[in-house]
Parts: structure tokens; sequence; C-alpha cells
């Protein structure tokens, strides 16, 4: 059959009959190996006949619904970029803020111990690291296969002051003391109906829920922190739309003060935590 050459611009034309733009064009720039302001100066350039194959099947997983992150194998998180597979959550905006509020906890000049608890691809582990470069960070994840690709990503982000481990939660972290601990921990109860929409479809379960309420793994990462956190030090970890009540609830049953929650970009409750 005669290959029909078609330009760029056509390409993300077509695309776009079927999926949102910018999803289109991240996958254009991945099948050419070029990036974002390549796409937009070179709208007239041909697709070869393997770019145009290798573009328009990846568009046709991403109209049945997998993530763009997992058809290209990466994702942007803060300021990094993470391998991502199918063994890992998807890093997301709001996990940033994660991010943002343990940092505004820490002392980039002081080598602080961090603890990561379920750290999938590293995301939250590593820019944490990168950016308290005197700081030790352990990070733990129940899935060796999640433990791999955090420490490729650490290879590969040339991050050298991390430690990750394979674990469940605390078990492999006896006599050890932090002053900051971590966690984007599984949330969503079992039954939620969002896990059978959109990109959680196609994510790791095990990474996504936590019995009835999704407040079982909060519920354990709170009652054992006050063992692994050095007087004064803090918990912080992301938990779902509904749950910002409970958890502060339970953190000041554990013994936690100063305890608050925070919203994210849309103003949901995102991210709770106390001090010890």
């Amino acid at each position: 059959m005669t290959h029909v050459t078609i330009s760029i611009a056509q390409a993300l034309q077509q695309a776009c009959q079927g999926i949102v733009h910018t999803d289109a064009r991240i996958l254009l720039q991945y099948s050419l190996g070029v990036n974002h302001a390549y796409i937009l100066t070179h709208p007239d350039q041909a697709l070869s006949s393997a770019q145009q194959q290798l573009f328009f099947r990846l568009v046709a997983r991403r109209m049945d619904g997998e993530p763009v992150a997992y058809l290209i194998g990466e994702c942007d998180f803060y300021d990094l970029i993470f391998k991502v597979t199918p063994d890992v959550l998807i890093p997301r905006p709001e996990t940033e803020i994660l991010v943002e509020l343990a940092l505004m906890r820490l002392s980039v000049n002081y080598s602080n111990r961090i603890l990561d608890l379920g750290t999938g691809s590293g995301a939250v582990a590593l820019t944490l690291a990168r950016h308290c470069p005197q700081a030790s960070v352990v990070a733990v994840d129940l899935s060796p296969a999640a433990v791999s690709i955090a420490r490729e990503n650490a290879d590969n982000l040339n991050i050298n002051n991390v430690f990750i481990a394979t674990g469940n939660w605390f078990s492999e972290l006896s006599g050890e003391k932090f002053d900051l601990i971590v966690s984007n921990p599984p949330y969503v109860a079992e039954n939620d109906p969002h896990l059978n929409q959109g990109d959680l479809r196609f994510e790791p379960r095990m990474a996504l829920t936590a019995s009835i309420d999704g407040l079982s793994c909060i519920r354990t990462i709170i009652a054992a922190a006050s063992d692994y956190l050095v007087a004064g030090g803090w918990l912080l970890f992301e938990h779902g739309y509904d749950q910002a009540a409970a958890c502060r609830q339970l953190l000041e049953a554990a013994g936690f003060a100063e305890t608050f929650s925070h919203p994210d970009l849309a103003g949901i409750m995102r991210v709770s935590g106390g001090r010890l």
C-alpha cells in the first residue's frame, strides 16, 4: 500500500479528532524525538512512514484510555522528569503540594533525615533529595518493581543522597529516626467508582486502594510514625478529597500537634500533617 505523506500539522489535526490537543502534541513529540518548540516551528515537515505508524498507534492506544505517561514512559514532576511504567502510579500535580509543604519544613543546608513511605517511582523522595542535597533520604515501597524503577530514576537523575529499599511501611526501619516522614499512600476506597474511570483503570491497584473507607494505610502510618520521628519531627501525607477531617482526628489522637490540612489547586484539602 502506498504511504501517504502527511505533515506535522496534518498529523496533529487528524489526532485531535480522537484525543485532546495536548496529548496529541506530546505523543507526536515522542514519535519524532523532538521538543514542543520544534513542533511549533516545523508544521510543514513530513513524517516518515515509521514515525507516522508509531504516532497513530499511540493515538489509538490513548483513545482506548491508556495514560500518556505510560505510552511515552515518562512524566514531568516538580522540576524533574521521571521514568514511569504501569508498575507505578503516575506522579500528579497535586502531589507537588506534598513536596512544597515538606520543603517548607526543611533546611536546605541542614542534614535532615527524610523518609518517604510508598515511594513508587521515587518522585517525592528524589525531588526532596535534589532540593536538599545535605539531607539523607530513605525511600521504601512494598513493590520490588516500583523499587527498581525508583532506583533507575535516581541513577538517571544522578541523585546520590537516597537509599531505596523494599519494605512494608516501617518494617525495615527498626531503630531509625527521621526529621520528616512523607507519604502518598493508597487512599482510595475499594468501591470508589473513579477506579473504573480514566487513567486509574491502568494504574497499579495496590498503590491506589486501601480498605472500605480508604484510610487503612493512613491509620497504619500515623499509628507507627511517632516511633520513627525525632522530637519536633513532622509527618505529612496526601489523602483523598473527603478525608481531611478524619486524618486530622487520627493525627491528634496519636499525639501530633500543629495539625493542619492544605488544599490543592482546585481547593480540595489534599495534604494533612502534624508535628510530634
